[in-house]
This record gives C-alpha cells, structure tokens and sequence, in this order.
C-alpha cells in the first residue's frame, strides 16, 4: 500500500472535518500575477489565487519563498516600505485594492493584522484593545466593544478583573491574544495573521489554533505558518510557496507552487515540488 504524503510525515493529521472545496463560497480576495519587488530585485513573482470567506488559508513554505511579503500586500504593509513596488492585481470583494481612491488606513481597519511576535502597546490592557476604536473615534459603549473583543479572543476571562493592569504583565500567549482582541476591536472582515504562534509554547499554540477555528466563523482568516502540522490541524486551503534561484543574477525569487484543498496539498498533491516539501525530502 502506498503512504500519503500526510502519513509520511510524523505528527501530521490532516482535519477530516474539512470543506471538500471552495464551490460557491465567496471570493474576498482575487489576486492575479502578483510581483513584488524591493529596490528592484524581486521577492514574489506571478502569484495568482482567490481567498475564500470564512476560511482559514495558510501559506507555507521554506524561508524566504515571499510568504510574509504576499500575506502584507492584502492590507498594504507594504506601502510602508519605501524600495517596495507592487504589481499586479489584488481585489477585495471586487473592488482594486490598490486603487487610487482607496484609502490604505481603511483597508487596515477591514484587514487587521497579527505579528509573529505580541506586541501589546505599554499600556492597560484595556488601553490597548481600546486604542483602536478610540483612534477611529468609536467613543459610544466602548466598554462593551472592549469586552466582546476580549470575549471573541479567550481573553476575557482570565483578565476581567485585571484590565487596568498593563499588559506587558500578561503570558507570551495570553498577549498575542490580547493583540488579536485589538485587531478585533475595530470591527474588521479579514484577519492576518503571521507566524501567530511561532513563538509561543505548545498549550498556548493550541488556544491560538482554537481560536482561529472560532473565528472563522465570522471572519476570514489568512495565516502564514512554517509549521506544517498546524497549517494541516487549522486551514481550509493551503497555498505552498518556493523559490526559483537565478544564480547568473544572484537572485532568489518567490513563487506559487500549488493552493489547494488543505486535504489534497497534504495527501495528494499535484506537484512534485509540494510533495517533497511536505515530506521533508526539501526545503
């Protein structure tokens, strides 16, 4: 009997539970031919795929294959560097992302982000899930918008009689919670997340994965993971990325390999490529 690639690679279980596709769900985000470069050498090229609403997609891949770049262009972090040009199209609900008339503060309401490391503001903790909404200036029942948030996040709970302590007091992995609780708060539609659990212990990695299946359920998640059990314990979809070497130009670009079904990129994949990764043969 053949293994599956799944079955090949220890500690890996592939969620069963999951949608067999994305038929007649709703496209959020529709790339097409996505380059990025910086100082004009390019970091991801010709990437194309649709994200689906109320999933949870991951990207994997080795180092450096241009996940945390392409995961950036969805809420235009990108602009904030100065040698970076985007080409290509990103639409969100149909609309360019990249249009002239859309304001890049907007869509990082409608897109909140979750860093590979917590970084709570040194403040209160709900100074800090409340900083958004303030800046906004969504003043009225903010009390209420701060506990539903922490509430959203497993949060509430073990800081409700703590909120006016600061929350550089709390764990590793109640902060990153704390930071999803304040991306929460403005009331986005996507949520980013990159390497949310990197550096987190493994109970707290779980509470992070939980939530993310919670989520979801209002939400639509893209998260980039090197941890390739995680991406096959939480995501709906799962894109693998490589790089292509041009040793003549000294150059290393990204690039789409595969995006499937997270089922099919772990157990039957159509690339080679996506197989040796998965398998441990490269990368």
């Amino acid at each position: 009997m053949v293994m599956t690639a799944a079955e090949r690679i220890p500690g890996v279980e592939v969620r069963h539970d999951a949608p067999s596709g994305p038929a007649l769900r709703e496209v959020v985000f529709d790339v097409e031919d996505l380059t990025v470069a910086y100082g004009g050498k390019s970091a991801l090229s010709g990437v194309s795929l649709e994200v689906y609403k109320n999933f949870v997609t991951a990207f994997i891949g080795p180092s450096g294959c241009g996940k945390s770049t392409f995961i950036r262009c969805f809420n235009r972090m990108n602009d904030l560097i100065p040698s970076a040009t985007v080409d290509g199209t990103i639409l969100y609900h149909g609309e360019d992302l990249y249009g002239r008339e859309v304001d890049p503060v907007e869509v990082r309401r409608l897109i909140g982000m979750v860093f590979q490391k917590p970084n709570p503001f040194p403040k209160s903790i709900f100074d800090n899930v409340a900083f958004g909404p303030r800046v906004l200036g969504l003043k009225d029942g903010l009390d209420d918008r701060v506990r539903h948030a922490l509430e959203q996040a497993a949060l509430w709970d073990e800081v409700k009689s703590r909120l006016k302590e600061s929350a550089l007091s709390l764990s590793g992995g109640q902060q990153q919670r704390l930071c999803i609780a304040r991306a929460l708060a403005v009331e986005p539609e996507v949520i980013l997340m990159d390497e949310p659990a990197s550096a987190l212990d493994p109970i707290s990695t779980t509470r992070i994965e939980d939530l993310m299946d919670e989520l979801k359920r209002e939400y639509t998640i893209v998260i980039v993971t090197h941890n390739m059990q995680q991406a096959a314990r939480v995501a709906d979809m799962t894109a693998f990325f490589s790089v292509e070497v041009d040793e003549n130009r000294d150059a290393r670009t990204g690039i789409l390999v595969e995006y499937d079904v997270t089922s099919k990129i772990f157990t039957n994949p159509s690339d080679q490529r996506t197989e040796d990764y998965v398998t441990g043969r490269f990368g």
